[in-house]
């Protein structure tokens, strides 16, 4: 095919001009030059996906929507996962976002429904937010159940616990825990945030 049948039909004026874009670059500049400038290219685009993949990972971007900042997030602060003796602060992201890169990029792209949501309005309004505060929070516990508590475990594990340190009813919570095979939040419902109206604890 010639450069003026190539540029016949759909998209083919797009592909003549790409070819000779790049014919042009390959007459200036070496092999050499091009390959180095391709890895470049790539090295900075990754590095901007990565970045951005960070930044909606900070408590900033997180409590950037207000649904979120006058709601859980002022529930958040009255929580041991805030202030405790220790010192250590539990962000958005510690609980709601994988760290293994594979998963973290699945929850990102599952977080576009919530930009829907943010622009249809659903819970734009601390009454909207509480009449779907137990649809939300059991999505957030079946997504939990499904990972075996993944994100919690980043902090706490059942093995590395010492009994003997802990009170008798944590105790014998956490040995029934093992030897049911439950996971952190089958009994850690409402540890951050408020507990919607209309939940029942967990029989047992």
């Amino acid at each position: 095919m010639n450069e003026q049948n190539a540029s016949n039909g759909p998209g083919g004026g797009f592909l003549a001009r790409a070819w000779r874009f790049l014919d042009r670059l390959g007459a200036r500049y070496s092999p050499f030059a091009l390959v180095a400038g391709g890895m470049a290219a790539g090295v900075l685009a990754w590095g901007a996906f990565n970045w951005s993949m960070e930044l909606s990972n900070t408590e900033a971007f997180c409590i950037s929507c207000h649904e979120m900042r006058g709601t859980v997030y002022e529930e958040l602060k009255e929580t041991p996962h805030w202030s405790n003796r220790t010192g250590v602060r539990a962000t958005c992201s510690d609980c709601h976002v994988p760290k293994p890169w594979q998963y973290k990029l699945v929850r990102k792209v599952q977080a576009t429904n919530e930009l829907f949501h943010k622009v249809l309005g659903t819970v734009d309004t601390p009454e909207k937010f509480e009449q779907h505060r137990l649809k939300l929070a059991d999505s957030v516990w079946a997504s939990m159940r499904a990972t075996d508590s993944r994100e919690c475990r980043n902090c706490h594990a059942l093995e590395s616990m010492n009994p003997d340190k802990q009170v008798r009813p944590a105790q014998r919570r956490h040995k029934q825990a093992r030897e049911k095979g439950q996971t952190c939040i089958d009994c850690h419902q409402g540890i951050a945030h408020k507990l919607p109206k209309g939940w029942e604890p967990p029989a047992g």
